[in-house]
């Protein structure tokens, strides 16, 4: 891959060629909301009826569904990629975030202007990962990298069930002091209003049925959001520059797959339009296919995911992670992912047949 461009040299070039309509808002994406709403209060009145655990287990998952549902629907709001009235946008977006525990307003600053507008760069965007030097200052970095590759990567997916809240927590701690008075009010309401809704909840259905109405959905839905976003940029290089078709990867599903979760994994398409409706961006990806094909960054899901746990969360440097507990590098994407993985993989096996050729002559 050559060097980073720039977010704008993208977003100018597909402008001159994509239709203008592209980059309105889509209102008719809003009916998901009422649909996930309809969905969780019928999972959640049939696991209340039913004496059934197992039927009470599987309808957690349908109430899964509608809160991750409801999560991908809030961030396309919150983008105004689904209506530019600002009022109707901080209703919906906080009512969708609901399941998630996260407030709109943060999620505005958090999300649309700190990651957006510093997508991977290695000291301002608040998801993106540490550095080996930044390790190496922090005991808890440095005992925790000490750890068995497998312990760590077994860690990283078990976080999942709960790491998209609990990481809107951080960020709540990181910026409410950036707020404005007037507007912190509204971080602090937003933010303690879904621990309210599910206290409410909580006192309607009892302890049992709230474990399955409302504990394992959302454990449900925070790992399947955090296996896109964990996906979307933690096998990226680190830039110094906003360029999202080196910052990004697209994660591709079944087509049923990616309808079900409205097209949340096209997200290098996301990174140069973020207003752009997930409607459009099958079409855009092509776009981009053909002006930039060997800088697009795309990958099956699975494939995704399996990197993820093969590979290191630690960067050596802009174009490489390390695995400290060997010092073997591997290259990110577009520098040697997955190649280098393949590379390890095969040097692993080649070490076991030598090991076992030398145990049998012996």
């Amino acid at each position: 891959m050559t060097e980073e461009q720039h977010l704008r040299e993208y977003t100018k070039a597909l402008k001159a060629i994509l239709p203008k309509h592209f980059f309105e808002p889509v209102p008719a994406r809003m009916m998901y909301l009422p649909i996930f709403v309809g969905l969780f209060v019928l999972c959640a009145w049939g696991i209340v009826a039913t004496p059934l655990v197992l039927l009470k287990l599987l309808l957690s998952f349908g109430a899964g569904y509608a809160f991750v549902g409801m999560g991908f629907l809030a961030h396309e709001i919150l983008h105004g990629a689904v209506t530019k009235n600002p009022v109707v946008r901080s209703i919906a977006g906080t009512i969708a975030f609901l399941p998630l525990l996260v407030g709109a307003r943060l999620w505005r600053k958090w999300h649309n202007v700190e990651h957006h507008g510093h997508t991977q760069h290695p000291h301002d965007d608040p998801d993106a990962m540490g550095t080996l030097e930044v390790a190496q200052q922090k005991p808890i970095f440095q005992w925790f990298f000490r750890q068995a590759p497998a312990f760590r990567s077994l860690f990283l997916f078990s976080s999942f069930t709960f790491w998209f809240s609990f990481h809107a927590h951080m960020m709540l701690r990181r910026f409410l002091p950036e707020f404005k008075p007037h507007e912190r009010r509204v971080v602090i309401f937003q933010a303690i209003l879904p621990y309210l809704v599910w206290l409410g909840v909580f006192l309607l259905v009892g302890p049992l049925n709230f474990l399955f109405v409302f504990v394992l959905p959302w454990v449900i839905a925070n790992f399947i959001a955090m296996s896109f976003i964990a996906t979307n940029h933690l096998l990226n290089p680190v830039t110094e520059t906003n360029d999202p078709l080196m910052n990004s990867l697209t994660v591709r599903n079944p087509r049923w797959l990616e309808w079900l979760t409205l097209g949340f994994g096209l997200h290098v398409e996301h990174h140069i339009f973020p207003v752009l409706s997930p409607k459009y961006a099958h079409i855009v990806a092509a776009k981009i296919k053909e002006l930039w094909p060997q800088r697009y960054n795309e990958l099956p899901h699975w494939k995704a995911l399996y990197y993820l746990w093969k590979t290191p969360r630690l960067y050596r440097d802009h174009r490489n992670l390390i695995e400290p507990t060997s010092g073997k590098v591997f290259g990110t994407m577009g520098f040697g992912l997955p190649e280098r993985v393949q590379q390890h993989k095969r040097a692993r096996i080649n070490a076991r047949a030598v090991g076992k050729k030398r145990r049998r002559s012996s």
